[in-house]
């Protein structure tokens, strides 16, 4: 340090104003390491308390009835896909929604092709359902037994208010684009205010994006990737399994269970989430609150063609042609592309 004459350093009416810059410069450091720290580590390991919740069935979508819970929506696609949604009575004919008593089915039409009149030029017939019954919390589990892919397919399982989104949130529970070979994907959509960086979470998936905000990376949400069997060709061959989705105030969390491993509880209609372990996706409330981001919420399933996701990365996929021009052109390419579900169990808390 520097000071005036031959004074004591340690006096500091005698420090130039160099010198007690420099002891400001250490003493903001200093009060850096001693505040700031803690509170960021402090941040990063609070953790809600997920304590066990008694759940009792509530509702049930199975059997022959399955479709009866649903509107189909038609019209244009929010997304931009290549699509046409065809309402329950043309889905019928075309034998694109039907359901026994122990499963039902939702795909993508594979009788319209170059020739058909009309063609399918300006996109392919296929469904979105849209529960009648909106939800603001609870425990889903989703019977999935076969899970849509190929080239130019974006199938999703979710929750969200088409009519106030994103103000009411969205939960994607299933995704996937083309061929699935990258596994299931579950994200969050919301406005601003929600995030998932830099805290403590619980899951055996891997985290993608960190911000929830819809406004942020093209709409990509705060995502997590389950294993590459976790949807598409390997999650068919053995038949599936279980999607459960716990949402409630402390956060939104994701298991998926393969058909050789599903809990008793869950066969037993006794679910409890506490018994399961670690999830495949965490979001807990840390810098997110669950309770003004997510409400008001339909289930949804679908199958959409190309779009916004679907189609950005279809070349990458290591499909043929051009989106729009492969689903036109080749009906029984779609002949992997649907959804077969077992029973959705909705559970409420007591």
């Amino acid at each position: 340090m520097t000071y005036a004459g031959n004074e004591p350093w340690w006096k500091p009416k005698y420090w130039r104003k160099r010198t007690w810059a420099i002891v400001g410069v250490i003493i903001a450091v200093i009060l850096i390491i001693v505040i700031v720290v803690p509170v960021e580590v402090a941040k990063a390991n609070r953790y809600p308390n997920y304590s066990k919740l008694d759940y009792t069935l509530a509702e049930e979508y199975s059997g022959s009835t399955f479709f009866d819970n649903f509107d189909y929506f038609t019209g244009y696609d929010p997304a931009a896909g290549f699509v046409h949604y065809v309402p329950k009575e043309q889905a019928t004919q075309l034998n694109l929604t039907y359901a026994s008593e122990s499963t039902a089915v939702l795909r993508v039409d594979t009788s319209v092709g170059n020739s058909s009149s009309p063609d399918a030029s300006t996109g392919r017939f296929s469904v979105r359902v849209e529960s009648k019954n909106q939800y603001d919390s609870g425990l889903f589990i989703f019977d999935v037994k076969h899970t849509p892919f190929g080239c130019g397919t974006w199938p999703a399982l979710w929750l969200a208010d088409q009519n106030n989104w994103p103000n009411n949130g969205e939960i994607d529970v299933m995704e996937a684009v083309n061929q699935a070979t990258d596994g299931n994907q579950m994200t969050l959509h919301t406005t601003n205010g929600c995030t998932v960086s830099g805290i403590k979470r619980k899951m055996t998936g891997t985290a993608l994006k960190n911000n929830c905000y819809n406004g942020t990376s093209d709409n990509a949400g705060c995502g997590v990737s389950g294993s590459t069997d976790s949807f598409g060709q390997d999650y068919n061959s053995v038949q599936g399994g279980i999607m459960a989705m716990e949402w409630r105030d402390q956060g939104i969390r994701m298991w998926q269970f393969g058909r050789d491993a599903i809990p008793a509880d869950i066969t037993a209609k006794e679910p409890d989430p506490s018994s399961w372990g670690e999830a495949t996706a965490d979001f807990p409330n840390t810098d997110c609150s669950i309770a003004s981001h997510f409400r008001n919420q339909s289930i949804i399933a679908n199958i959409d063609l190309c779009g916004q996701y679907a189609g950005s990365v279809y070349a990458q996929s290591g499909c043929p042609s051009n989106c729009t021009d492969y689903v036109a052109n080749n009906p029984t390419a779609f002949e992997n592309a649907y959804w077969e579900f077992g029973a959705f169990e909705i559970y409420k808390a007591t």
